[in-house]
């Protein structure tokens, strides 16, 4: 759910007790700030100026480009980017199209 003032924040701990489950973690970086500051493990890059279209694609066309199961409008997803406006700006963007 969400609160009034936006996209709820997590914790790094609260983000890696929900890695245990079946969540997907989405980091909204640009590639040279992985390359440079590196990669949280299990979360994969999809660059925010990519993320429209990446949740508009087909799920097998997904899956090739970024090895991982699309994710279905009610599943669990987490948006991570280095300061926090990226994040907030991939989550409205997931949920105008549809995503909860």
């Amino acid at each position: 759910s969400l609160c009034a003032g936006g996209a709820p924040s997590l914790s790094y701990q609260e983000l890696k007790d929900l890695k245990k489950t079946s969540v997907l973690h989405i980091d909204v970086r640009e590639r040279w700030e992985i390359d440079r500051f590196g990669k949280i493990p299990e979360s994969i890059n999809i660059p925010l100026g990519e993320l429209v279209e990446a949740l508009q694609m087909d799920p097998m066309e997904f899956e090739e480009q970024y090895n991982r199961k699309m994710p279905s409008k009610s599943d669990p997803v987490v948006f991570s980017c280095k300061a926090g406006t990226r994040s907030k700006q991939a989550l409205s963007f997931a949920m105008s199209l549809g995503f909860s």
